[in-house]
């Protein structure tokens, strides 16, 4: 795995001025309920795959900011995973303070962003040394292909294969993504299941107890319904036994 340290040195514009690093730009996060639904989706089921690594940092549309002391230089990928650093809450992404940018980014385009996704802010992930970079259009008309991936070697991004069942597999997540009618899908090849949210998880949770005591309940039922056959099969057998007696 190729990390920012391991590939370039941190930059930094000498001042002797405090600098401010907005934590906002001001613009829309999303372009459309789709759009922001899949994202935010993407973003959930991430952090719940990594749960219990506490050093793999989830996250996304987080202002970056890759130069010290100029605030100019600054990117906000829509989704972020960088390993070795510490799961907190951060307003911004100081690469300086992190010791490194991320391995992963990923953008979802829409009818404003596409062009830039695949030309400058491409060769800037590029250029920043960020291994893996994904693109997806949720609405399916703006990128060449709904789901797109690309992967760097020796300084350059190499477009990454889909694999025979339509997914992208992303090296350094260890991950395959996938389209489907609703969204996205991640499923992890190495533990041969789909990842969800925890929100997914605890509905999925909920519907096995339903089952399950939907079950139980169908056995008490049906064990009643042998009972009451049992009782009503002795009741005629103690009415055929008392016409018996009274013949006799």
């Amino acid at each position: 795995m190729t990390t920012y340290t391991e590939e370039r040195k941190i930059i930094s514009v000498p001042t002797d001025t405090p600098i401010f690093y907005p934590d906002t730009d001001g613009k829309p996060m999303a372009a459309s309920d789709r759009h922001r639904r899949i994202l935010f989706h993407t973003i959930e089921t991430l952090e719940t795959h990594y749960a219990q690594q506490p050093d793999v940092y989830v996250s996304g549309d987080i202002l970056m900011y890759y130069v010290e002391g100029d605030p100019t230089q600054v990117i906000a990928p829509d989704v972020l995973v960088s390993f070795g650093l510490e799961k907190k809450e951060r307003l911004t992404y100081l690469a300086w303070v992190e010791g490194k940018l991320p391995d992963f980014v990923m953008e979802f385009s829409s009818k404003t962003t596409h062009d830039n996704d695949l030309g400058p802010k491409k060769d800037r992930y590029a250029f920043l040394g960020i291994q893996d970079y994904f693109l997806y259009d949720a609405i399916g008309i703006y990128l060449p292909s709904p789901l797109m991936g690309f992967t760097l070697v020796d300084g350059v991004y190499v477009p990454i294969s889909t694999a025979e069942d339509g997914g992208l597999h992303s090296d350094v997540l260890s991950l395959d993504f996938h389209v489907d009618a609703v969204g996205l899908k991640l499923y992890d090849p190495v533990g041969g299941v789909w990842l969800q949210t925890l929100a997914d998880q605890e509905a999925a949770r909920a519907d096995q107890e339903a089952a399950r005591a939907e079950t139980a309940e169908a056995r008490i039922e049906q064990a009643e319904t042998r009972a009451e056959a049992a009782e009503t099969e002795n009741a005629q057998l103690r009415k055929q036994l008392e016409r018996l007696q009274t013949r006799s």
